[in-house]
């Protein structure tokens, strides 16, 4: 870390929202060419700490120093002005336009009030090469993979020289491949004297790349203390209150009728090939891989939001099922999908209407054509109480949450109405430790009240701890079930690698 003056000096930012305080006087700095970690529990105040450096947010009180100079009212254009830049867990491009014209929106090149599209397609293309980003310029937004949107959306905070970059959950949908030249792209900007603010729970990054870590709890600030020589249960200690013991609670899986049974499923897209599993009441069953196996589509296939191009779907009652997202939800199946911002939640709605999205077809709320809001307020609010999201602000926008509490937002839909199968893509992607332990609780609670859970997670512990069963996926196909003493690491590592299980041993699970 180069040793400076602070690019970047927060001094007693406070920030009240209504009856809640997201930020207690809370002391902040940044140096040029160092990684500061943000760390934190879900509510923690992260959210609004990065909204206020970037301009997003207005604190009630405090001081904001940017190079010494102190700055009254920063705004995103003042941000953006000074030379401040982020990259959120939500993308902010727009799926309608190429990766070109979301790089150069409200920057174009003109010459005479004509756009130099053939200037502007060499400066995208020579960006992205720059960074070592693979994405053809010309397509569209709406056609890239989750993880090359995350690659556009870094390259748009870059496209300007920047001295202070903040990166909010960067590798959450990143292959390992695409985070290490992330990584490699990290140092090379701290060598220039970047500042970069990261967000992030997992802690081999925090271990491989932090500088300094921040705790916040409660919208306090807990301690700040170097990256080197720091410990996992230290931080998770600090960031909890109290010392964590087994994040994965126990699961008592009573296997009874099979309630999901796929066999033969294909996607029209080639994504998903020929693959059978089963789902019974009462357990959780893990289906792992790497990001792009296939696994994500399976839930998105079973719950009618991709073309099938062959196999069936069969539900308890031993019915064929030819699936819509409407038919699904009224045969008591539901889908919760990776990407919560463009495909879970309407951001700048309230959460009660998106908690209540699924369930305006039931008579006690939404029958007939009428809308009993008091109905839909209560049971609501109920929801919202049992998955425990804070603070407690039902008709405030979804927006204005951090990413835990708007995963259990979307979570709430679920228990909105009578699921008995629960098709789960990634459920604690971008989220923190204190969260993932509630989440795994309400797991343990479908489960143990007879629900079947399928559950698809490139976590390698999240499918060890949790599943009775798992299938493993590679390239679009499962490649092995495995149950009893065949679920280990090794085993699940070959099927993610193709390979058999002495092949993989000392290659290191990404937490």
């Amino acid at each position: 870390m180069a040793i400076d003056a602070p690019l970047l000096e927060l001094t007693a930012i406070s920030k009240r929202y209504g009856p809640s305080l997201a930020l207690d006087q809370v002391d902040f700095d940044l140096f040029p060419g160092e990684l500061h970690v943000l760390f934190g529990e879900n509510g923690a105040g992260k959210s609004t700490l990065i909204n206020v450096i970037t301009g997003n947010v207005a604190p009630d009180n405090g001081r904001y120093r940017l190079a010494g100079e102190e700055i009254s009212g920063m705004s995103p254009q003042g941000a953006r002005q000074n030379g401040i830049a982020a990259v959120f867990q939500e993308f902010s491009l727009i799926p309608d336009l190429t990766v070109e014209e979301n790089l150069f929106l409200g920057r174009e090149r003109k010459h005479l009030g004509l756009l130099r599209k053939s200037e502007m397609r060499s400066e995208a293309r020579a960006l992205l090469a720059d960074l070592g980003f693979d994405i053809p310029t010309g397509r569209m937004v709406a056609e890239l993979s989750r993880a090359q949107r995350q690659m556009v959306e870094i390259a748009k905070a870059l496209f300007e020289k920047s001295r202070i970059l903040v990166l909010d959950e960067p590798t959450a949908s990143l292959t390992d491949t695409d985070a290490d030249t992330l990584f490699k792209l990290i140092a090379e900007l701290k060598r220039g004297g970047v500042g970069i603010v990261y967000v992030s729970h997992r802690m081999r990054e925090i271990r491989q790349l932090a500088d300094r870590v921040t705790v916040l709890r409660g919208g306090k600030k807990v301690a700040t203390v170097e990256g080197a020589g720091v410990t996992e249960a230290q931080l998770v200690e600090m960031m909890v209150g109290r010392p964590v013991g087994d994040l994965y609670p126990s699961i008592k899986h009573v296997p009874g009728k099979t309630l999901l049974e796929i066999s033969g499923l294909s996607s029209a897209d080639g994504r998903v090939r020929d693959v059978s599993l089963n789902v019974r009441a009462g357990e959780i069953v893990g289906l792992a891989g790497l990001v792009g196996c296939g696994k994500g589509e399976v839930g998105r296939l079973v719950f009618g939001l991709e073309a099938i191009a062959g196999g069936r779907i069969t539900l308890g009652d031993g019915a064929s099922e030819t699936p819509s997202p409407r038919k699904m939800l009224q045969r008591g199946v539901c889908y919760f999908p990776a990407d919560r911002g463009t495909d879970g939640l309407a951001p700048n709605r309230p959460i009660k209407e998106n908690a209540s999205a699924a369930a305006l077809d039931l008579l006690e709320i939404g029958g007939k054509g009428w809308l009993r809001k008091k109905t839909e307020a209560r049971r609501v609010l109920q929801v919202l109480e049992t998955l425990h999201v804070r603070p407690l602000m039902p008709d405030q926008n979804v927006a204005q949450f951090s990413g835990g509490n708007r995963q259990k937002v979307m979570l709430a839909r679920g228990l909105m109405r009578d699921i008995s199968v629960f098709l789960f893509d990634e459920p604690t992607v971008g989220i923190d430790v204190g969260a993932k332990g509630e989440i795994y609780e309400l797991l343990r609670d479908l489960t143990e009240a007879g629900a079947a859970v399928l559950l698809a997670s490139s976590e390698l512990p999240e499918i060890l701890n949790l599943s009775n069963r798992i299938y493993v996926m590679h390239e679009g196909e499962i490649v092995a079930e495995l149950e009893g003493a065949r679920r280990t690491e090794a085993e699940v590592l070959a099927g993610f690698f193709g390979k058999q299980p002495a092949e993989v041993v000392g290659i290191e699970a990404r937490p």
